[in-house]
């Protein structure tokens, strides 16, 4: 586990005022990590500071960083983050101690940074987000016994569980290409579906879902053929970032059996654009998942006394959805869905450690998804499927509307907060998509 140091100091406070604000996702513990692009400029890494961005190569030809702070802050002046991630967590570390002392009140170098504000400070409503890092692979997991029970129960109703979900984090290779950042569109995907008479036909999705996930992304990598033990997996994890699977269930139905999904889910998946770094999460370790009486113990490879003490993370996370008509008629999204990520089975730790075990090299990042981070509550289910259980029992919205599954011009956001008492409270900032029409397909 990650020791607790002065940047997650809850006395610490910023001179930029904005990150002082008990509502704000980016007070100066939290220091997420993201790339940006000015009007007319090429994309560079930042760090979110309140409502600004701390532009990371202006700091650096500033001179305001030295050693390991600056061969990290060296690695951020590209589109991507990926070089950073590779040096590992060590200089990410250093970089964030350095940007901590930059930027609190009570800094010895406060007066120098904030001479050169107008070049390293850029309001947050000035720029523009871009994809945080290149993802070379994309593996998605479902580690939320809850959601695996619920839909289970459509296809095994006597025994919903999967006999081998308290065994294995179950987990399948995703399509890498297509993870776009929040804000952009998602299209509706056309594909082929079983209809209500048993007859087989092709056209737009007509059960168009989201997925309540979060990402972890890989850092440090591991060489082919060398697994990586539990007790280091969190070496290998850089931070986290919201995630929306798309799913089209209709054609996840027909087309799964006997390999799992495929076009169903390589329609599109949704990433929050600030990656919050393992180390800003330290205060919010928590418990691993307790299991039953009579639950398998992990096996040896996915089991440690460290790792069921503080495994899992403390968070909650919530789901709204903005229709064109709430947004024609100026209302706030919907809230449709509040969970927790301690509601996960597994911890993060072991899905990397069992993604790796047998030699699967993860690379600087790498995706993965946890699956549906749904909670044993009503108000915890963390996907439409779910919600309205496969569509029988629809939404109702506020404005009238109802929704079985997700409509043309539907827009999804995820937020999450970390809360702890003691601790300053940071979040990940918003994970949202709007549905765009499917594609017109010639006979379809």
């Amino acid at each position: 586990m990650v020791d607790l140091n002065a940047t997650h100091d809850p006395a610490r406070r910023s001179w930029v005022e904005s990150a002082n604000r008990a509502d704000t996702d980016f007070p100066i513990q939290n220091l997420p990590l993201g790339i940006f692009r000015r009007p007319g400029t090429a994309p560079r890494g930042g760090v979110a500071i309140g409502d600004h961005v701390f532009d990371l190569a202006a700091g650096y030809e500033a001179g305001l960083f030295s050693g390991p702070a600056a061969d990290a802050a060296r690695q951020c002046v590209g589109p991507r983050l990926n070089p950073l991630l590779e040096l590992g967590n060590r200089p990410a570390s250093a970089l964030r101690a350095r940007l901590s002392d930059l930027l609190r009140a009570d800094g010895p170098d406060r007066a120098r940074v904030e001479a050169a504000a107008e070049r390293i400070l850029v309001p947050m409503a000035q720029v523009t987000l871009d994809m945080p890092v290149h993802v070379g692979g994309f593996s998605d997991f479902m580690a939320s016994i809850y959601h695996t029970t619920r839909g289970g129960r459509i296809n095994r109703p006597d025994n919903p569980l999967p006999v081998n979900f308290k065994h294995v984090p179950i987990g399948y290779n995703s399509r890498a290409s297509s993870v776009r950042v929040s804000g952009d569109a998602v299209r509706r995907p056309n594909g082929q579906y079983r209809q209500q008479d048993g007859s087989i036909g092709f056209g737009p999705c007509r059960w168009m879902d989201f997925e309540m996930e979060v990402g972890i992304v890989i850092g440090a990598g591991n060489k082919w053929g060398a697994p990586i033990p539990l007790s280091r997996a969190g070496e290998h994890i850089f931070g986290f970032c919201l995630l929306n699977d798309w799913s089209a269930r209709d054609i996840q139905r027909w087309e799964s059996a006997p390999l799992g999904p495929f076009l169903a889910k390589s329609v599109g998946t949704t990433i929050s654009p600030w990656i919050v770094t393992r180390e800003a999460l330290a205060p919010f370790h928590a418990a691993a998942f307790p299991r039953e009486a009579g639950d398998p113990p992990p096996l040896p490879y996915l089991s440690d006394p460290a790792d069921q003490a503080e495994g899992g993370y403390d968070f909650s996370l919530a789901a709204y959805l903005l229709t064109d008509r709430m947004r024609a008629a100026g209302e706030a999204p919907h809230r449709i869905s509040a969970t927790n990520f301690r509601h996960l089975y597994w911890t993060v730790t072991q899905m990397v450690t069992h993604h790796a075990s047998n030699g699967c090299n993860l690379q600087p990042g790498d995706l993965l998804g946890t699956g549906t981070v749904s909670g044993p509550t009503d108000d915890s289910r963390a996907c439409m499927a779910e919600i309205t259980v496969q569509g029988a029992e629809p939404i109702k919205l506020p404005d009238g509307e109802a929704r079985p599954w997700l409509a043309d011009g539907d827009e999804v956001i995820f937020r999450a907060r970390a809360e702890r008492q003691g601790r300053v409270a940071i979040g990940f900032g918003e994970c949202r998509a709007r549905i765009e029409p499917a594609v017109a397909w010639p006979g379809a």
